[in-house]
C-alpha cells in the first residue's frame, strides 16, 4: 500500500509526541511492506508566529492532498490569558475541520487493565470499560454566530444544528453500534434546548433504520454523572459538539490520563487523527509528555484511515505489552506500585517501537 500522510506537530508537547506517532507509522510500513510518504505542515501558535495565520494556505492544501493527517496539539498560554486576541491558535483547528468536512469525532475510551490504579476512580467501577464516543464536530456553539457588545456588557454564541448534520453522524454511530454491543446512548438537553429537541427527533427517526440497535436517550447532566458512577453501562455514545467535548475530557479520567486517549475526526474524505490532550506548555521540551495517545492515534489512522486493521492491532498490542512491563510516564505513574518504572517521552516511544518490531 502506498499512501501520503501529513504530519502537523502543532504546539507545545505536540512537537514531541507526534515524533513517536510518525515513528510507529514508519515501523509499520517497514514491517509490512507499505510505502508511506510523509510531509509536514504547521498550524496553531507556531503558524501564527511564522505566518500570522493559525492555518496557512500551504498547510491546508497539503491536508487536502493527503490520505491521512496525524496531528499533535494546539494552543498557547498567551492566548488563554488574553480573551481579546483576534487571532487564536484554535481557529486553525476549527477551520481545517470545516474545510475537510470532518463532522464526526470518534473517541475510544479503552482502559488498559495495567492502568486501573492510575485513575481517580475505583478499579472495581472501571474494569471492563470500553466506550466509543461519536461527537458531532462542525455544528453547535463553536460554529454559530457570535456577538459581543462594544462595551463588553453582553455576549452571545448561537447554538444551531441542521437536520442533515445530525443525520450523518447518527448514521455513523448506529453503524458502529451494530458492530459492537448493539447499544447506543444519545446525549442531549431536550428538556431545555430547541437544538436538543431537534437532535432527539432526528436520532429517533434514524433509529427506525437500525431496529437491531437498542437506543437510550439521556440528558447531559445525568450522562455526566453516570459516566463516573457506572462507566460500563455505556458502549456507543452519540452527542453534540459542546457536550461531546466536555464528556470525553471527563472520560479521560477513566483511562487514567488524557495522555492515553486518541481520537479520529472523519467525514467523507481525508481523516484527521490526534491525541485529545492539549499542548501542555508547562512540560514542553522536558521529556515528560506521554506519547502513547499519539501512538494510539497512529493506530486509529491505520485502522479507520487506511483500513489496515491488523497493523493497528499490532500497535495497540505493543502499547499494552509496554504497560505490562511496568513502564510509565509521569502522568500515569502510581507511586504506590513499586514495580512501575518511570520514564520520559523518548524512552516510552522507544519501548513501544521495540515491542512493535518483535
Amino acid at each position: 500500500m502506498s499512501k501520503n500522510i501529513l504530519i502537523i506537530p502543532g504546539d507545545g508537547i505536540g512537537q514531541e509526541v507526534t515524533t513517536w506517532g510518525k515513528n510507529v507509522l514508519e515501523a509499520v510500513a517497514d514491517k509490512h511492506g507499505h510505502s508511506f510518504q510523509f510531509d509536514e505542515g504547521i498550524m496553531g501558535h507556531v503558524a501564527i508566529e511564522e505566518t500570522g495565520s493559525p492555518l496557512p494556505e500551504e498547510t491546508l492544501e497539503k491536508a487536502k492532498e493527503s490520505d491521512a493527517i496525524l496531528f499533535g496539539a494546539i494552543g498557547h498560554a498567551k492566548y488563554d490569558n488574553d480573551p481579546h486576541a483576534k487571532v487564536r491558535p484554535e481557529q486553525g483547528l476549527l477551520k481545517i475541520r470545516k474545510e475537510l468536512g470532518l463532522y464526526a469525532n470518534l473517541r475510544p475510551i479503552l482502559l488498559f487493565d495495567e492502568l486501573l490504579e492510575a485513575s481517580s476512580l475505583k478499579p472495581e467501577i472501571l474494569k471492563g470499560t470500553d466506550i466509543l464516543f461519536f461527537r458531532e464536530l462542525t455544528g453547535d456553539v463553536y460554529f454559530g454566530e457570535k456577538n459581543k457588545a462594544e462595551d463588553g456588557s453582553f455576549a452571545s454564541d448561537l447554538m444551531n444544528y441542521h437536520r442533515y448534520e445530525v443525520e450523518r453522524i447518527a448514521h455513523k454511530a448506529f453503524e458502529a453500534a451494530r458492530h459492537r454491543s448493539k447499544k447506543l446512548c444519545s446525549v442531549d438537553k431536550a428538556n431545555v434546548l430547541e437544538t436538543s429537541r431537534l437532535w432527539r427527533d432526528v436520532v429517533q427517526e434514524i433509529a427506525k433504520q437500525y431496529p437491531d440497535v437498542e437506543v437510550e436517550h439521556m440528558f447531559i447532566d445525568n450522562a455526566a454523572m453516570q459516566l463516573v458512577k457506572n462507566p460500563r453501562k455505556f458502549d456507543v455514545v452519540l452527542t453534540a459538539n459542546l457536550f461531546g467535548d466536555i464528556l470525553t475530557d471527563e472520560a479521560s479520567q477513566i483511562a487514567g490520563s488524557m495522555g492515553m486517549l486518541a481520537s479520529a475526526s472523519v467525514g467523507d474524505g481525508t481523516g484527521f487523527y490526534e491525541p485529545i490532550h492539549g499542548s501542555a506548555h508547562d512540560i514542553a521540551g522536558q521529556d515528560k509528555a506521554n506519547p502513547l495517545a499519539s501512538i494510539l492515534s497512529a493506530a486509529l489512522l491505520l485502522d479507520i484511515g487506511l483500513g489496515l486493521v491488523e497493523e493497528a492491532e499490532e500497535v495497540r498490542d505493543a502499547v499494552a505489552h509496554t504497560l505490562k512491563e511496568g513502564w510509565r510516564t509521569i502522568d500515569i505513574a502510581n507511586n504506590a506500585t513499586p514495580e512501575e518504572k518511570k520514564i520520559g517521552t523518548k524512552q516510552m516511544g522507544e519501548f513501544v517501537l521495540e515491542q512493535l518490531k518483535k
